[in-house]
């Protein structure tokens, strides 16, 4: 998108409607001490907005979330700023798959991609997961030894409870550690950092992710699981997520839920992210799983028991859940490796899979890319 030119648009056109039925937008500044100025002038006209100057996702840009203010006042900047509607984005779960269930030790995901093989050599003892999502259960029993305070976007007075649920199914799959009445996970030994960006109804902005990926940055976490997307670009989401990347963080992105077989959500589709497709039991790509050349690797995400809130276990579809699976893969490799860089861990993990299963519709001609990530595998390939 040329965001100078969408600024020239705004300015130009006809009094910009959209900023006036509410709409947000990320405004960069290249010059800090431009937008220190309109910062003053924003506070002084009481626009709402929302500061993330402290932010710096590439050199010295600082960045304002607000309603475009006055035009003649972004006029003075046309030259210094660019400017992004700041987009919804979506959680990667079906919500007409979602029941209640009952545990089940090691859920069919985790014994599938043989994580409890690896079990013996690592268990993911120490590892740092960054979990933006709807938070976390801390009062659940498969999660009672799994969870760091976090931190809450929505209300940073408040741990990063969950009142959706997709947060905690998420947790569940990568650190359940309830071997005696509920479920164990991938990686029982990881340590989950629940950042909620998601509000009840799995609602979130552009914004709440450059927050959350920051937030895991300045605090030193290993993976970062993203499970949710959107089908536009972002440069200010792009940015931060360089900036995590080049910190040595390796971000486990969810391809999305379209069914698609050329294309996948943002931030899955950049290059820094390793982008995960969902499965069956029968290893086929499930039905609702984008797939395709950008897909990185493959996952079991389909019919998924997993924690939920109010100490329960739900299950559920979705290239979130295949998400959690991989994550969790990575946390058992890099708790005996810890040296390994993001770049050689996305090697690893494409190469450490088993091959997918054609579907009977499939015709000869259609080559399947990729395959499912294997745990054991990847500790092999790994050295390990």
């Amino acid at each position: 998108m040329d965001y100078t030119g969408l600024l020239h648009q705004l300015i130009d056109g006809m009094r910009c409607p959209a900023s006036e039925q509410g709409a947000r937008y990320l405004i960069r500044f290249a010059k800090p001490q431009h937008y220190e100025a309109c910062l003053v002038e924003l506070s002084r006209m009481r626009n709402e907005f929302t500061d993330l100057g402290g932010i710096q996702t590439s050199r010295l840009a600082r960045t304002l979330i607000a309603p475009v203010p006055s035009l003649d006042m972004l006029y003075r900047y046309v030259d210094d700023i660019t400017i992004e509607e700041d987009t919804p984005i979506s959680l990667h779960s079906s919500a007409l798959h979602n029941k209640p269930s009952s545990a089940q030790g090691i859920p069919w995901g985790v014994k599938h991609i043989r994580a409890p093989k690896v079990w013996s050599v690592s268990t993911g003892h120490r590892i740092k997961i960054g979990v933006i999502d709807t938070g976390a259960d801390y009062h659940h029993p498969d999660l009672r030894y799994s969870l760091a305070r976090g931190i809450n976007l929505l209300n940073r007075s408040m741990l990063p409870h969950d009142d959706n649920g997709h947060g905690t199914h998420i947790a569940g799959t990568i650190a359940a550690a309830n071997s005696t009445a509920g479920m164990i996970g991938v990686a029982p030994r990881s340590v989950i950092y629940p950042v909620k960006a998601f509000d009840h109804n799995g609602s979130a902005y552009v914004s709440d992710i450059v927050l959350g990926i920051d937030w895991c940055v300045r605090n030193k976490v290993d993976i970062i699981n993203m499970s949710f997307g959107m089908k536009t670009r972002s440069k200010s989401l792009l940015d931060v997520v360089n900036r995590a990347y080049h910190a040595g963080i390796v971000i486990v992105a969810s391809s999305g839920n379209d069914g698609k077989r050329r294309s996948i959500d943002y931030p899955a589709r950049y290059p820094q992210t390793i982008s995960v497709g969902a499965t069956d039991k029968n290893r086929r790509i499930a039905s609702f799983s984008n797939r395709g050349a950008y897909v990185d690797v493959y996952a079991p995400g389909d019919k998924i028991v997993s924690s939920w809130v109010q100490g329960k276990h739900h299950e559920m579809s979705g290239t979130s859940m295949a998400t959690s699976h991989v994550s969790g893969a990575i946390a058992l490799l890099l708790a005996k490796h810890p040296g390994l860089s993001p770049a050689e861990i996305k090697t690893l993990v494409k190469r450490a899979t088993v091959p997918l299963r054609a579907r009977k519709s499939t015709t000869a001609k259609s080559k399947i890319r990729g395959g499912e990530i294997d745990a054991l595998k990847l500790m092999q390939e790994g050295g390990g």
